[in-house]
């Protein structure tokens, strides 16, 4: 199992989520954040003072997905999130040692499925 954490702008989140949902791939957490990188401050007036923003607000995509998925969701959020100008974001992938379904105890890659209980309609 792998975690990837992208972080993309706020307008590609729609578009990314769902083509993921289209391969399946619906499960992610969303957050927003602010962070710096090469991209640039910008300089505001507020008030006749002027104040040099650093901290752009991003989105955060974290997803935990079986190895075989991972390079399909990179493909798709770099497919979505480019747009070749600074600030378009970074993905990380980390490996997950264990992961554990809290209302079942279950544990390894069958938390990654959903539980049949949840498919039945």
């Amino acid at each position: 199992m792998k975690k990837i954490e992208a972080f993309i702008r706020h307008e590609a989140l729609e578009a990314i989520h769902d083509k993921l949902a289209t391969m399946g791939l619906p499960s992610m957490s969303v957050t927003e954040v602010k962070g710096s990188g090469r991209q640039k401050g910008f300089t505001e007036s507020y008030r006749g003072a002027k104040t040099t923003i650093f901290l752009r607000p991003k989105l955060k995509l974290e997803m935990v997905l079986d190895d075989t998925d991972v390079d399909r969701a990179i493909d798709a959020i770099l497919e979505l999130a480019h747009t070749g100008e600074p600030g378009d974001g970074k993905i990380f992938v980390f490996a997950v040692e264990e992961s554990i379904r809290v209302r079942t105890g279950e544990r390894g890659d069958v938390v990654l499925a959903p539980h049949p209980e949840e498919t039945a309609a």
